[in-house]
């Protein structure tokens, strides 16, 4: 487990970084500022996930098998997709209903933080 957090954390991390500067050079002149601010949301919350899932790897190396921990990974994932994948899609194509979904990868990000703190509380008691 460990090895596949870091592993996708650590690609989840370049992605941002790639979308980042994507967004700073090649839309920053494309998009109205609105669109662009939306799009530097998703490169934000797809960079502090990123680091929450290297967390989440770097814990699984000594507690592989917990359970909350590979929750909170793998929600964490499916935040980063559904959060920000949404954000990125919405600010360059303008299709307003992909903001219905955006809240659905908020409540995955939410759920990953709170199996997070369950691990550390039971880990740490």
């Amino acid at each position: 487990m460990a090895k596949l957090f870091i592993t996708l954390a650590s690609l989840s991390g370049m992605l941002a970084v790639v979308f980042g500067a994507f967004g700073a050079h090649g839309l920053r002149n494309r998009l109205d500022d609105y669109s662009m601010g939306v799009f530097e949301t998703a490169v934000q919350y797809h960079f502090y996930h990123s680091l929450a899932l290297l967390a989440v790897g770097v814990i699984a190396l000594t507690q592989p098998q917990t359970a909350m921990l590979k929750s909170s990974g793998w929600l964490f994932c499916i935040g980063i997709l559904v959060f920000s994948g949404s954000l990125y899609l919405l600010s360059v194509t303008g299709v307003k209903w992909l903001g219905a979904i955006t809240p659905l990868g908020g409540l995955a990000f939410i759920a990953g933080w709170g199996c997070l703190a369950a691990t550390g509380w039971k880990l740490l008691a």
